[in-house]
C-alpha cells in the first residue's frame, strides 16, 4: 500500500544519505566503485518509489513497478532447493552467476527502462533482441548492463564487409 511505499522511501532516503558519507570517506578504488553501484541502483530505485508515490500505485500488479528488474531467492519450479531470479514484467530468468567482475553500472534512465523491457520480454519469447539507433546514444552500455544484472557475459563485436568465417570463428574461440 501506499503507506509501505512512504515507510521504504524514507529507509531509502537514510541509506542513500550513509552510502554517500561512505564514499566520501577513504576507500580503495574496488571498494569505492561498489559503494558508487549501489548509490546508483538505490538513486534509481528511490525515483521510481517516489514516482509510485507521487502517481498513487498502490498495487503490486502496476505496469510502473511490474516493469522494474526485480531479484528474488526462492524456490520455483517445483525445486527444492532456492536459486536467485530476476524478473521483470511477465518474464523471468534464473541468474546466471557469470563473473563479470565489478565494472561500474549505467545510470537507469526511462529510456533505458523501456529497453530492458523490451530486450527481456523478447528473450523471455526466445525471439532474441537487436537495439538500433544512432551511434552514441548507449545501445552498447544498456545490452552489457542488461547482461550484467541477469548475470550473463556478452560479447560486442562490429560486423562489417570484411568480417568472414574465421573472423567469427575468433570471436568464439
Amino acid at each position: 500500500d501506499i503507506d509501505s511505499l512512504r515507510n521504504y522511501s524514507k529507509m531509502q532516503k537514510s541509506m542513500l544519505s550513509d552510502l554517500i558519507s561512505l564514499v566520501q570517506g577513504d576507500l580503495d578504488r574496488l571498494q569505492r566503485r561498489k559503494v558508487m553501484n549501489l548509490i546508483t541502483m538505490e538513486t534509481h530505485s528511490r525515483d521510481v518509489t517516489l514516482d509510485m508515490i507521487a502517481n498513487d500505485f498502490e498495487t503490486p500488479d502496476s505496469f510502473k513497478w511490474a516493469g522494474q528488474l526485480k531479484t528474488a531467492f526462492e524456490s520455483r519450479s517445483g525445486n527444492t532447493e532456492p536459486d536467485v531470479y530476476v524478473d521483470i514484467c511477465d518474464a523471468s530468468f534464473r541468474y546466471s552467476f557469470e563473473y563479470l567482475g565489478s565494472a561500474s553500472r549505467l545510470v537507469i534512465t526511462p529510456l533505458t527502462d523501456r529497453i530492458y523491457i523490451t530486450a527481456t520480454q523478447a528473450c523471455h519469447l526466445k525471439l532474441g533482441c537487436a537495439l538500433a539507433g544512432p551511434a552514441g546514444t548507449g545501445k552498447t552500455e544498456t545490452t552489457k548492463d542488461l547482461s550484467a544484472s541477469l548475470g550473463k557475459a556478452v560479447y560486442v563485436f562490429n560486423c562489417g564487409p570484411e568480417m568472414d568465417y574465421r573472423t567469427r570463428g575468433d570471436v568464439f574461440k
